[in-house]
């Protein structure tokens, strides 16, 4: 069942915050923070540092699931959040119960004035791939209103990016020509964990879900056919009352479809290249069939492993098909829940193929196989290493609740305040922050791919098309490298710009956002992209921003003394 994309998405040019919807979920508000926040605001309040001008980086240390790229999401619901940011009496109510009896009544009098029309946010374009380092998303304005923004900006980005990103790569292994179905929300971490995996993991390249709040919501594709339990629930075909059903074309009706499919059963028993597959099949599963069938004619898909695949799920499916063809109907296929996949799924289509040969059913032989059973990223690798029929994979479990990784681990650093430049220093070097207010760069070569990601201080000129640039490793002094670029993309762009004059990008529904994942992934090249010991992605700072850091660094570093 196809679900038509109505996607809330906002595509307007109007800068005016009533012209984006609030948050998805809203349970997104001001509050959606940690106390430190409100502390801090506060002190920074009481310090008369509340309006000083800061800017924040957004970003992510390390790639998640042992890869070499992740891919950006979220975006949207974090222009959501600022648009629609404001504190009710309630919340500052609740801050003021919170927070210590010494703090100053004009403090909460400040917090029920402050919105974010202040701040400017420019970010990567949601569904990009992106790298450690890079900035996903810049944030300027007011330090403690900016501070405030933290929490629920790196709560909306990280597991967006990550399941997007356990996505694209589940679609990587599985292939393009595949369906995926995303089967995870009775698995997932509440329900606005299963509504954002199903709209995340449609936006990494999955074609449907089972979820219907997220098809309602985002207009995702929904898939979906019945239980063991639809299955079990029946004792046997005297429990099917009414037995006609009419044609596709309506012309005629065949008032015994139970007694068409048992003929057509007891055909698929006399052929003799049949004899030894299956005998007496379990008759209460072919009286569950039939009445699904009588129910859902032009969309029957049936789960054939609740008693013995081969010796009475597919043979049951394939009489009740057949009984369906005659009526000028196609069944949709089967669905595979347990079993040795890779094997029945290729049995399975040697018996399809077989009764098309033998009974002369145009495409018979292509009948669809969905395959489910607690899939992952392996077991995608291990069923195409061995060989499968599988032409659809419903996963659950491990895609939604990004099993191989709890969390991508996103930092929001303040990289610079009034104009002056910050760093965070740490003996950890992975978790030096880079300072300043900077530019990022995509640098392709002669081939289309990405060679690597570039940052440059605000006012450093860009990289040109053909000119030579030495690209350096942000903090290991011997890994550098000249490249002539034969493309340049500027990677950010304004989708929040305050109150300055400068036009505001427009939010890309979801179906654009899953083209651009789409199309950076085939940017990439194929040793980056691979599962096991990918090729490292390069992210580099130009020399003068290399030169620019380590003076930061030797500048704030304590000097020891040895006595």
């Amino acid at each position: 069942m196809e679900v038509k994309q109505v996607n809330g998405d906002v595509n307007d040019d109007d800068k005016g915050a009533g012209a984006i919807p609030a948050p998805t979920n809203p349970m997104v508000t001001p509050l959606l923070t940690d106390l430190y926040q409100f502390t801090m605001a506060y002190a920074y309040w009481k310090a008369g540092k509340h309006n000083e001008r800061a800017v924040f980086d957004l970003y992510f240390r390390k790639n998640p699931f042992g890869g070499e790229y992740t891919v950006f999401a979220g975006l949207e619901e974090c222009i959501r959040f600022i648009a629609n940011f404001k504190f009710s009496k309630e919340e500052i109510a609740f801050v003021r119960e919170t927070l210590s009896p010494t703090c100053e009544d004009g403090f909460f009098d400040y917090l029920e004035g402050i919105d974010c029309s202040d701040v400017e946010v420019y970010a990567i374009p949601e569904g990009s791939v992106v790298f450690p380092k890079i900035p996903l998303m810049r944030v300027e304005g007011p330090v403690a209103v900016v501070q405030l923004l933290e929490t629920p900006y790196v709560n909306l980005i990280n597991y967006a990016s990550l399941v997007t990103t356990n996505a694209a790569r589940h679609r990587f292994v599985a292939g393009k020509s595949k369906l995926l179905l995303e089967f995870g929300l009775r698995r997932a971490q509440g329900p606005d964990g299963g509504i954002s995996a199903s709209r995340y993991c449609y936006m990494g390249g999955f074609d449907a879900t089972s979820n219907c709040a997220a098809g309602k919501i985002f207009g995702i594709p929904l898939r979906g056919t019945h239980s063991h339990a639809f299955v079990s629930s029946f004792m046997g075909p005297d429990e099917i009352i009414e037995k006609s059903l009419k044609s596709l074309d309506g012309s005629r009706v065949c008032e015994d479809f139970l007694g068409a499919v048992q003929t057509w059963l007891s055909k698929l028993k006399r052929l003799s290249i049949l004899k030894g597959v299956f005998g007496e099949t379990n008759q209460s599963e072919l009286a569950a069939f039939v009445s699904y069938a009588l129910a859902f004619p032009d969309n029957f898909l049936a789960l054939v492993d609740t008693y013995d695949v081969m010796r009475s799920g597919i043979p049951n499916f394939c009489a009740v098909a057949l009984a369906l063809h005659d009526l000028g109907y196609k069944a949709r296929g089967i669905r595979l829940d347990s079993g040795d996949l890779a094997y029945l799924s290729c049995e399975s289509r040697k018996f399809f193929q077989t009764i098309e040969r033998e009974f002369g059913v145009a495409g018979f032989g292509k009948t669809g196989i969905t395959a489910s059973n607690d899939l992952n990223e392996e077991t995608l690798d291990a069923l195409n290493k061995q060989g499968h029929e599988v032409d659809a994979f419903g996963i659950g479990t491990y895609l939604v609740t990004c099993y191989a990784q709890a969390a991508l681990g996103c930092v929001f650093k303040l990289v610079e305040i009034n104009n002056q430049p910050r760093i965070k220093l740490s003996e950890d070097v992975s978790k030096v922050s880079i300072p300043c207010k900077k530019r990022s760069f995509r640098l392709y070569g002669k081939e289309g791919y990405a060679l690597l990601d570039i940052m440059a201080g605000e006012n450093e000129a860009p990289p040109k098309v053909g000119e030579r640039i030495l690209c350096r490793h942000p903090f290991n002094e011997s890994k550098r490298a000249y490249v002539v670029p034969q493309r340049v993309e500027e990677l950010m762009k304004c989708y929040w710009p305050g109150t300055i004059d400068k036009k505001r990008e427009e939010l890309p529904t979801l179906g654009e956002n899953r083209e651009r994942c789409a199309q950076h992934l085939e940017q990439m090249r194929p040793d980056h992209m691979r599962r096991l010991n990918p090729t490292p992605y390069k992210v580099s700072v130009t020399a003068k921003l290399y030169d620019f850091i380590h003076f930061l660094w030797l500048n704030e570093a304590p000097v020891g003394e040895l006595q």
